[in-house]
């Protein structure tokens, strides 16, 4: 079994999926996660290059966010797109990164990151309130490479 494969179970993922789907209903906001083993490169510039591979910045009101985490290399990168970064103070995700940390730190990555992605709706709904005719515009679902 792959250290990805390891990372997180079949179940564990559908936990994730399912976070993101309850965190967008409180927000326009897009939020995707991505799952690599390693990156040669800096990894929030990995982050940024996986961004526009997943077509992040392709949504209505730029208000997409990717958490980035490469397994080996016990890294993570949360980014959000200009229509977020425009508004937002630059310490805007630093309560999700804590709460992240603070589960990734015990090993719990599946509740890391259910409550990073949970956290990250609660605080974009501020900026990216929920509007009836919202679509959901990127896929839930984990990304890997």
């Amino acid at each position: 079994m792959s250290e990805i494969e390891a990372f997180l179970t079949p179940n564990d993922e559908q936990e994730i999926v399912a976070a993101i789907k309850i965190a967008e209903k409180n927000t326009s906001g897009e939020i995707r996660v991505h799952i690599e083993f390693s990156s040669e490169k800096d990894h929030y510039e990995r982050a940024l290059e996986v961004f526009y591979l997943l077509e992040m910045d392709k949504t209505a009101q730029q208000n997409g966010v990717l958490i980035y985490v490469a397994v080996h290399d016990h890294k993570f990168v949360i980014c959000g797109d200009k229509g977020i970064n425009d508004l937002v103070p630059k310490d805007f995700w630093n309560t999700t990164k804590e709460i992240m940390q603070a589960h990734f730190k015990k090993g719990n990555f599946r509740q890391g990151l259910i409550d990073g992605i949970l956290k990250a709706g609660e605080e974009l709904k501020t900026h990216f309130p929920w509007e009836k005719d919202d679509e959901n515009e990127l896929s839930n679902e984990i990304s890997k490479s």
